[in-house]
């Protein structure tokens, strides 16, 4: 069906449950996924109409999860109507504050102490019966996306067999840290692009509907080292150290747990999710014809060359990716006539 086809079978949805009136739908915004967001004014009020198609995303898995943790004292969106063979939810407007575009010197402090304060609620109060389980068989379809997609299909790299082994044993070594961590329910996206500025239960919580039961360290690497901003390494390790003690009080962690087995759990988590997330950010472009996640790899593989670089087991996979491909990605996006010199990937619509 086409996007055309699409936007008339959501009117002609939201007509059925908003009834007649004035119906103004504009959109919202798009995320990595298939699915598009549209603002809906009708009668003076607002809302955020999602449209899945079916044939490529669940959401009713959405809606379930959206229920679960408003129930639990997350700030999710509220489920106002919904029709899951069609793929259409009508929920509640969370506004269009970005934490990303809040976010500065300033400000840091009290939203990350916000989504801190959330982010405890997810890990203690949100059941995970049922959960899909972040097993090593998971970890390790993950990590594959790097050597596919960026590796393979966007630098156009083979692996030596030194590198091949050097990779493969630094797979087992993150995997390995990551089974070992404390297992809660883990949000699997929660960063900057997925929190709101809201004036009422700071933050607002989007893209929960891959959660899973997995490392405790996950959500806190993804939100302190986000792919689309980055913070003095000081200040990263304060926020983390002060949640580890939080979650040690709270009975979260042993108390055998020491500050430096926590660190390293954080380290080796957040190089995990940084090398899939730079293949899902190459994957993004080369299948999906996403191309501005390409501007935010060289970020992200800097934050893997910066922890390899303190651990002797990783040593050799860090120095690749410096001197291999983290090179390559650059020269991949100075080549490309859509990045301009600001750091921004134009789209089709820039160019003209």
């Amino acid at each position: 069906m086409s996007g055309a086809e699409r936007e008339a079978l959501l009117r002609s949805w939201l007509r059925s449950v908003l009834g007649e009136g004035p119906l103004d739908l504009r959109p919202a915004s798009s995320d990595a996924s298939f699915r598009h967001y549209w603002r809906v004014r009708w009668d003076d009020r607002t809302w955020i109409a999602m449209d899945a198609p079916p044939e490529q995303e669940d959401c009713g898995r959405y809606a379930d999860l959206a229920r679960l943790f408003r129930a639990c004292g997350v700030n999710t969106p509220e489920i106002h109507a919904e029709d899951r063979a069609l793929g259409f939810l009508l929920i509640s407007d969370l506004g269009d504050r970005l934490y990303l575009s809040a976010l500065d010197a300033t400000t840091a402090d009290r939203l990350y102490g916000d989504a801190l304060e959330a982010l405890l609620i997810i890990q203690t109060r949100v059941p995970t019966a049922g959960l899909p389980v972040y097993d090593a068989p998971f970890l390790r379809r993950e990590l594959a996306l790097f050597r596919h997609w960026l590796i393979k299909g966007l630098l156009g790299l083979e692996l030596t067999e030194e590198t091949a082994a050097a990779f493969a044993r630094a797979k087992d070594i993150l995997i390995a840290n990551a089974l070992e961590q404390p297992q809660v329910c883990v949000h699997r996206d929660y960063h900057s692009r997925n929190l709101m500025v809201t004036d009422r239960d700071n933050p607002g919580v989007l893209d929960f509907q891959d959660a899973v039961v997995g490392p405790v360290t996950y959500d806190l690497v993804s939100l302190l080292r986000d792919c689309y901003i980055t913070w003095p390494k000081e200040r990263v390790w304060d926020w983390a150290l002060g949640h580890f003690e939080r979650l040690r009080s709270l009975g979260l962690l042993d108390t055998q747990i020491h500050e430096r087995r926590f660190c390293r759990w954080f380290d080796l988590m957040g190089a995990q999710r940084h090398l899939k997330a730079a293949g899902i950010f190459a994957r993004l472009s080369l299948r999906d014809g996403k191309h501005g996640y390409l501007a935010d790899i060289p970020r992200t593989l800097g934050y893997v060359v910066e922890v390899c670089a303190r651990y002797p087991e990783l040593h050799l996979l860090g120095a690749w990716v410096q001197e291999s491909v983290l090179p390559g990605c650059v020269q991949r996006l100075a080549a490309d006539p859509r990045f301009s010199p600001g750091g921004r990937f134009l789209e089709a619509n820039d160019l003209g």
